[in-house]
């Protein structure tokens, strides 16, 4: 899944060229879009291995942009960079399917750290430890290998972040998660993700695969503490 570009989606064009810069620096591949329709028509045909998402474009927001590449069954790594640095900003941004939430100013450095730590998580780690390919409970399928969910033999479209819960979750049934647990598991050391967040991403995964989200039989809360796969043995 590697090899593929990463798109830097910003109008500023010295962000972006300084973006671009560093990156080709370690020898990634870049394409740049100015503007939401251009990031859109590019994410449709390419298929970029991540996303650089700034939040104030010309002819839209990166919120509706996130929004959209999501809805089009989009799973790449989205990472927000934006001045916005409110608490309320961020949990939109994550609970729109965005990966990561990085504030400007930021380090170059850190930015390039942040992008291979998602890197990893999207497309390595957690599938490469995971030595049954796929895991089946009631009327669900999670395909390891093709980073997907089936629920009655159909594609369920969920963000990377939801993916990487299911997957943590169901390869550990009984075993209870704190929230804060999660949140290190999925997001790495990211400072701009909450607990709150898991929370959204569990309540769109029983909307998405549970019989009743209102009841669920799989993803189950432990009051106070976090979730857990299926109940506690």
């Amino acid at each position: 899944m590697m090899g593929r570009p990463i798109l830097i989606v910003e109008d500023d064009e010295s962000i972006a060229e300084g973006l671009a810069y560093q990156l080709r620096s370690e020898l990634f591949e870049v394409f740049v879009a100015s503007t939401a329709k251009e990031a859109m028509n590019y994410v449709m045909r390419h298929d970029p291995q991540l996303i650089l998402l700034d939040l104030r474009l010309p002819d839209g927001d990166g919120f509706n942009l996130c929004r959209s590449f999501r809805g089009a069954g989009k799973t790449m790594p989205i990472l927000i960079l934006s001045a916005l640095d409110n608490e309320s900003d961020r949990v939109l941004g994550l609970e729109l399917g965005a990966d990561d939430y990085i504030t400007k100013p930021y380090k170059l450095r850190e930015v390039v750290a942040r992008i291979r730590s998602a890197l990893r998580r999207a497309y390595g780690s957690l599938a490469e430890s995971n030595h049954d390919r796929s895991i089946v409970f009631g009327r669900v399928r999670i395909d390891v290998d093709a980073v997907r969910i089936f629920r009655d033999g159909l594609p369920v479209v969920v963000t990377p972040a939801e993916f990487r819960i299911a997957l943590l979750l169901a390869s550990n049934p009984g075993k209870v998660f704190s929230r804060s647990r999660l949140v290190e598991e999925i997001y790495g050391e990211s400072r701009f993700v909450t607990d709150r967040s898991i929370d959204v991403h569990v309540h769109h995964l029983r909307t998405k695969i549970e019989d009743d989200p209102r009841k669920p039989q799989w993803f189950t809360t432990v009051q106070g503490f976090g979730y857990v796969f299926g109940g506690i043995h």
